[in-house]
């Protein structure tokens, strides 16, 4: 216990693999156990308390960043900034993708055999961006958070905290107090969840690791080492890169600052779940004010998805590869947009990996029948790749917080 959580994190992550492969075995109980019950409920308990937090912590700290930050010229740059960042690193990360699917071609020979295939037609799609940014306005800001509709929720804060700018100073500062106390009680409540980290791993790594066949995984092993050696280089040099060239402070730093973030985005596979970890790294840890991590990062656990844009992009070329069809430079560069645009559209959308997948094939003539059954093999193999994205998604947020930190005149890693 006197470790640092990361630590205990991947101590715990250790012991999940190994208990995971004995209940493999039915000679220990298999997966229907009491035993094997008790163990995977940690990790279902743990992600629960994390998203018990997610809307009051979002709302709250945008909510008293935004009123903080003053006038709306200082919000317009922040927002530009931002938006900038997050365009940056989602379009380096389909480049990356789709460049390493076209030198490596995973899918050329692939045998996918009798697998189960994908029934599209359950997915909810986004509509046009200009119904998206309509869906952006909550009808009923309540409902908006008793759902989980983070944009909603966002878009509300947002528009709440700039109002409150605008009152007069008696009343603007007694309402920022109410939610800046707010806001530290949630934390304080965050910080209590994120104790029990090590143990909710344990239940999650468990599962995850009982339940995976490793057949498919051999069958498939060119396309899974092409998604792992993207994420990869998005996560080690590109990502890396770009803070040394906005902030000229060693990366290491800010790896060490979001070690603990890094490891719970890993084990959750949730950009949301994470985000009261990621908030309590970047401004613990790294130093960033809470103007800039309550505006940033919600926005970025909500719409910035490079890890995911990666896999879209790479995922339709492994497609097409697998179905002996060769997409033209222009098809690929439509690839790209589909899958830039559609990062954002997809967000809180269920499944959004996959609606993205759909969306992107058929902006090139895919039908959705001939991409089920091998979107039916991509989803029985994606666990593993999908705890890798979360983490590069996680990371690229919380970067693009430091450099804008940093922009802003901040100091950081101070501590």
């Amino acid at each position: 216990m006197k470790l640092k959580l990361h630590w205990q994190i991947l101590i715990a992550m250790a012991i999940g693999v190994f208990v995971g492969l004995m209940f493999q075995n039915a000679v220990f109980g298999g997966t229907d156990g009491w035993f094997y019950h008790l163990i995977i409920s940690l990790g279902t308990i743990f992600v629960r308390l994390l998203k018990m937090v997610i809307v009051p912590l979002i709302f709250t700290s945008i909510v008293s960043g935004v009123s903080g930050i003053g006038d709306g010229k200082s919000l317009g740059r922040l927002g530009a900034k931002t938006f900038f960042y997050y365009l940056t690193t989602s379009l380096f990360a389909i480049i990356v993708g789709l460049t390493l699917t076209n030198l490596l071609h995973p899918g050329v020979g692939v045998e996918l055999g009798a697998t189960s295939t994908f029934d599209s037609s359950q997915l909810q799609k986004p509509g046009s961006p200009a119904e998206i940014l309509i869906r952006m306005i909550p009808l009923n800001p309540i409902k908006a958070m008793s759902s989980g509709d983070m944009l909603g929720v966002i878009f509300f804060a947002i528009f709440l905290g700039v109002a409150i700018t605008k009152i007069k100073s008696a009343h603007r500062d007694f309402v920022r107090n109410i939610f800046s106390s707010l806001f530290e009680a949630i934390m304080k409540l965050t910080e209590i969840v994120i104790k029990f980290a090590p143990l909710g791993v344990l239940g999650l790594i468990t599962k995850a690791v009982a339940t995976s066949g490793f057949d498919l995984f051999a069958a498939v092993g060119k396309y899974m080492l092409t998604i792992a050696t993207g994420l990869s280089i998005h996560l080690f040099i590109v990502l890396p890169i770009l803070f040394f060239l906005f902030t000229r402070i060693n990366p290491i730093h800010h790896f060490k600052a979001i070690a603990t973030a890094m490891a719970t985005a890993f084990s959750t596979s949730s950009s949301n779940a994470t985000l009261p970890v990621t908030m309590r790294c970047v401004e613990e840890n790294a130093g960033v004010s809470n103007k800039i991590s309550s505006f940033v990062l919600p926005m970025g656990a909500t719409v910035n998805m490079d890890g995911t844009a990666l896999y879209e992009c790479a995922g339709v070329l492994f497609i097409s590869q697998v179905l002996g069809i060769e997409l033209s430079v222009s098809q690929q560069f439509l690839v790209v947009l589909t899958a830039l645009l559609a990062s954002i559209g997809a967000a809180g959308i269920p499944s959004a990996g996959l609606v993205m997948i759909f969306i992107v094939t058929q902006a090139v003539g895919f039908n959705d029948a001939d991409v089920a059954l091998i979107i039916g093999t991509m989803l029985a193999v994606d666990r593993p790749l999908d705890m890798f994205r979360t983490m590069v998604n996680i990371t690229s947020d919380s970067i693009g917080t430091a450099i804008i930190a940093k922009s802003e005149g901040e100091n950081l890693y101070s501590k």
